[in-house]
């Protein structure tokens, strides 16, 4: 990739957090809310922090979901991080009426009340692979990576998970993958 990957800017997410780790990777980034540079880049990065409703209307009004789609379907790599991974599901429990972009089929649902699970699921947690994908070709089954959340996807396709911690984490297709888990926290993976 001789040109950075893009880190979409709709005015949420810790933008800066995202670039550095991908820096720390050898990796250029810019973060950009160019609609053009976003539907040209050789690899988008859709960040997302806070509400899932919130984010969707910010990316909205930014008038970025048109390039988001097609920076998704165009077969470049596309990473969605904690609610932009969420974004990419068609609904959201914590937004009723609030349409995501539909890129996964099925939607974002909050963790069952269970005396054993800690909700929010903040903190370390092993990664468990489930399905070997190039996304996750570095990664161990078992790597520790920092987790903040309190919803989790469940697609209408199971073969879209691959990877869990104490619950789902990562959704998958072809080209378009996203983890629950927070990339700058676990720099090491």
């Amino acid at each position: 990739m001789s040109r950075p990957l893009v880190i979409v800017d709709y005015g949420v997410g810790n933008l800066r957090s995202a670039q550095k780790a991908f820096e720390h990777l050898g990796q250029a980034a810019e973060i950009t809310g160019d609609p053009d540079r976003i539907a040209s880049a050789p690899a988008v990065v859709l960040p997302g922090q806070g509400a899932f409703g919130t984010c969707m209307r910010n990316l909205t009004s930014a008038g970025l979901v048109e390039p988001v789609l097609h920076a998704a379907r165009s077969g470049r790599p596309f990473l969605g991080i904690c609610v932009g991974m969420q974004l990419l599901f068609e609904e959201s429990e914590e937004s009723p009426g609030v349409r995501g972009l539909g890129l996964f089929g099925g939607r974002v649902v909050r963790f069952p009340r269970d005396p054993e699970l800690k909700v929010p699921h903040m903190g370390w947690n092993q990664l468990k692979v489930v399905k070997r994908v190039p996304a996750l070709s570095q990664l161990d089954d078992g790597e520790w990576v920092y987790f903040v959340h309190s919803f989790h996807p469940l697609p209408t396709d199971p073969d879209a998970i691959t990877g869990m911690p104490a619950a789902r984490a990562t959704a998958r297709v072809p080209s378009r993958s996203g983890p629950c888990w927070v990339p700058s926290r676990s720099m090491s993976v």
